[in-house]
């Protein structure tokens, strides 16, 4: 370990080879921290604090992780060294590093920002980490002389990464009392403790809440302590700015200037707290109302991408879905549009379907009979070429048997009707009134993006008398064949859809809903958010922004099962955080 480098080298971007990967031992709940071993350039070899940017080479993530260096050690041959690192598996990004297996190959960016200042020789040091944050301070402490300083190692539960801890003193703490002291890192060190031990200064590592401790205690103690800091980090070379922490000395790059940092000039920022409610309940009612449709849930599939449920019949119980809305449905059939159809993009997919259908009277007669059969809600999506088409298509659907019609302004690929009709609060609010006439059942109007003033197309379509509004619908987009030198599309233009959209999709629910809520609550209608839901997380997301429910498409083709896990993962929240209903959050990030 006294191979650790102290000088700081400049940053080089190489492929090296995992070596070994295995879940650390001590580690509470098991496998829950991950040893990764990687054959690296000995360039690149780091100094104890500093880290590198890494990604799997086969990784979906688009950045890369910042990880901080656990040990470095040079191989024999003097040509490369071995780097080990602690990976707490959480996101996308770390579960994908956990799941590599030896000879795999990772991109890694580094070594980036600064390391920890030597203490003087003789200096009466303590070193702090806290969960995974052990990691570069176990590295620091390894590059030091054996027993010249006392380490104190925080965890909730186990502990780990201590093995190369050579301290005078080794204290661990634990929440769960499962080892050493019972208690957080405030259990073992205050204020008073640091000055009773005459410690020169304090290093530390851990969770934000754990490093505004060790620098509060500092200060009454008037102890030096540098704390080493983890953000979000896009590029790891000072470029983005995106890791920016807040100093006394102004903003300063966590990938540069940090991730060290000397304790009395960091700006610790009130963070909100987690969201803290009654104990975990066993029950939960997941139910959703709008006006007369009642919803078993609040996952529906969305039109276009999922047939007419009874296609889905044999992968899960279609009819555990809140509801499925129709294939988009037209007065007449429709052939949909010629040549490329679908066109996959990073983190979404394209389509030029143009409204493929059998017709209203033939859906009446042959489709809607089976998704009746289903157990869930039926939603008839209507569109159409002209008013006309319209209205006679909802005077058809009126006489039915579906639960709610949702009324299609919104799609892309059409060239008469959809989208155009939904452009401005004049043309929707029309279209809404002239349907709103000729229907008792719950009606829908579904939105497009393309629209420059959505909110006031919203609310033109809640004054003409929808009863909820959905949205969004796909956004468009234009692909290009760089080998013929052409579109993709026939049209030129496409539907957008896919996890790619979800961040604009959520700010467009987000505003419908802010304005919706400035209304008497007697004139609110629900909205329905549609955009890039993937999974259960998301779903939450758009229903703290305030969605009463939310449909999804482009999900189901890579995952089948998706809507399904999405509903036992909105369930198992709610259980976990003691949300009895959807009303206990749905809209809490507005507040």
């Amino acid at each position: 370990m006294k191979d650790f480098c102290m000088n700081e080298a400049p940053a080089v971007f190489q492929t090296a080879q995992v070596t070994g990967i295995f879940p650390t031992k001590g580690a509470v709940p098991a496998e829950s921290v991950y040893t990764l071993e990687l054959r690296a350039d000995k360039d690149a070899l780091p100094a104890a604090g500093q880290f590198f940017m890494l990604r799997s080479a086969s990784s979906q993530a688009l950045l890369a992780r910042p990880i901080s260096v656990f040990s470095v050690e040079l191989i024999s041959d003097g040509n490369f060294a071995k780097i080990e690192f602690l990976i707490l598996k959480k996101g996308q990004g770390t579960k994908e590093l956990c799941s590599l297996k030896e000879g795999d190959r990772v991109e890694l960016l580094g070594p980036c920002g600064n390391s920890f200042p030597r203490p003087a020789e003789g200096a009466n040091i303590c070193i702090a980490g806290g969960g995974v944050g052990v990691a570069p301070v176990a590295g620091f402490a390894s590059s030091l002389a054996d027993g010249s300083y006392d380490f104190y190692a925080s965890f909730k539960s186990g502990s780990y990464g201590l093995e190369n801890v050579r301290a005078k003193n080794l204290v661990i703490t634990t929440d769960d009392g499962s080892q050493g002291v019972h208690g957080m890192i405030s259990a073992a060190l205050t204020a008073d403790y640091l000055k009773a031990k005459k410690y020169s200064a304090v290093y530390a590592c851990g969770p934000i809440p754990m490093l505004r401790y060790i620098q509060g205690i500092c200060q009454k103690a008037n102890v030096q302590c540098y704390l080493s800091l983890e953000q979000k980090m896009a590029c790891g070379m000072g470029v983005c700015l995106g890791c920016a922490v807040q100093t006394v000395e102004g903003y300063k790059r966590c990938c540069k200037e940090g991730p060290v940092f000397a304790g009395q000039k960091i700006i610790f920022e009130e963070q909100a707290p987690v969201i803290t409610k009654k104990a975990a309940v066993d029950i939960v009612d997941l139910s959703v109302k709008m006006g007369s449709l009642r919803l078993k849930n609040p996952v529906i599939a969305s039109s276009g991408a999922f047939g007419f449920g009874s296609e889905y019949e044999g992968i899960f119980n279609v009819g555990d879905l809140g509801g499925i809305c129709s294939k988009g449905l037209t007065l007449e059939p429709r052939q949909g549009n010629s040549g490329i159809r679908i066109w996959e993009t990073p983190s979404g997919l394209m389509n030029s379907i143009g409204l493929q259908n059998p017709g209203i009277p033939h859906f009446l007669q042959e489709e809607l009979p089976q998704m009746k059969k289903l157990g869930t809600a039926v939603i008839a999506n209507l569109s159409g070429s002209t008013i006309e088409s319209y209205c006679e298509g909802a005077r058809l659907l009126e006489n039915s048997s579906v639960d709610a019609i949702e009324l299609n302004i919104s799609c892309p690929n059409v060239s008469a009707g959809g989208a155009a009709l939904g452009m401005s609060c004049q043309t929707a609010g029309d279209i809404t009134k002239r349907i709103r006439a000729l229907v008792s059942k719950p009606l829908i109007v579904k939105l497009t993006p393309q629209a420059s003033d959505i909110v006031g197309v919203a609310l033109a379509c809640q004054k003409a008398g929808a009863n909820a509004i959905s949205l969004c619908n796909s956004f468009q987009g234009v692909a290009i064949d760089i080998e013929r030198g052409k579109p993709v599309f026939d049209k030129v233009k496409a539907g957008f859809g896919g996890p790619a959209v979800r961040p604009i999709a959520l700010r467009l629910v987000w505003e419908v809903v802010e304005a919706m809520n400035k209304l008497p609550e007697d004139e609110r209608i629900p909205v329905i958010g549609i955009g890039g839901i993937t999974t259960w997380r998301d779903a939450v997301e758009f229903i703290m922004a305030g969605a009463a429910a939310v449909q999804v498409g482009t999900a189901t083709f890579p995952n089948p099962l998706a809507m399904k896990e999405m509903i036992e993962g909105i369930e198992a929240f709610m259980r976990r955080k003691g949300f009895r209903s959807l009303a206990d959050f749905r809209g809490i990030a507005q507040k």
